[in-house]
């Protein structure tokens, strides 16, 4: 080989290798943007997910967004702003009884069982009318819901009629369906409606059963709740009438037999 062929072929090749070292560099310049592109969108990802995270968890709870909803659906057989004045009785009856109670409430339900049969009695017979007043702080103690469902769901029942409410009210409140005050079972749209079918007017009822799972009178219930909250009342049950608490003799506490409920109410009446 002569020295001008050599020098050629060396030229050549250090051209190849020219050649080859820029494509080379081509293709790491592509793959360097491919991999910075695909970090980038990562981190775009990731800030999005974040963002939405946190604007689901700023977001108010079904519960909070009712206590402000502005239009709310109050149960036929109310009175009052936004339907919070419940009143159950005959018209001529002069008297009338406010009724504190919160449905989870083991005391409301101890109550309920041993002298709510005489309460219904006195509203039958005209001695006097009720005033219900319902209240959910029991849900505060463990995040639950049930008191506000049942509160709900009375209200769903209320819209039927004022004598399926106070059968529903009872049916809650008794000792086949009244769970431990540590079990949420009320949170249940399922056992809710079981309790009902328990109720004449209510069994198999599906429009009162579609007001339950549609939350028809959650706002409804939010607002009685605020009407308990901003009663000035400590605890349940409380039995008030003429604005002074009925009690048993002797003591602050709520009459919890017959007789003790006899004879506050029978001061009452007289006041």
């Amino acid at each position: 080989m002569s020295a001008r062929n050599n020098q050629s072929s060396k030229a050549a090749a250090r051209e190849r290798l020219r050649l080859e070292r820029e494509r080379q560099a081509k293709k790491d310049k592509v793959r360097r943007q491919v991999v910075v592109g695909v970090s980038a969108l990562a981190v775009l990802a990731i800030a999005g997910g974040v963002g939405y995270a946190v604007v689901q968890g700023n977001k108010p709870s079904h519960w909070e967004a009712m206590k402000d909803e502005k239009t709310v659906v109050a149960p036929k057989n109310t009175e009052g702003t936004n339907g919070t004045t419940v009143v159950i009785g005959k018209s001529t009856a002069k008297k009338t009884l406010e009724l504190y109670e919160d449905s989870r409430c083991p005391v409301c339900a101890q109550f309920e069982q041993t002298v709510g049969p005489t309460v219904e009695s006195g509203i039958e017979s005209g001695k006097f009318k009720i005033k219900y007043i319902g209240a959910t702080f029991i849900d505060n103690s463990d995040n639950g819901t049930g008191s506000k469902k049942a509160l709900s769901a009375l209200g769903a029942a209320l819209n039927v009629s004022p004598e399926a409410f106070l059968e529903y009210k009872t049916a809650l409140y008794s000792t086949k369906y009244h769970p431990d005050e540590r079990d949420d079972k009320f949170a249940k749209d399922s056992y809710l409606i079981e309790v009902a079918d328990s109720v004449k007017a209510l069994k198999d009822n599906t429009a009162f059963q579609d007001d339950i799972k549609n939350g028809t009178y959650d706002a409804w219930a939010m607002k009685m709740s605020a009407t308990f909250d901003k009663s000035g009342v400590q605890g349940t049950p409380t039995l008030k009438m003429d604005g002074k608490k009925l009690t048993a003799p002797g003591s602050d506490n709520p009459p919890m037999t017959v007789a003790d409920f006899d004879t506050a109410l029978t001061a009452a009446l007289k006041g």
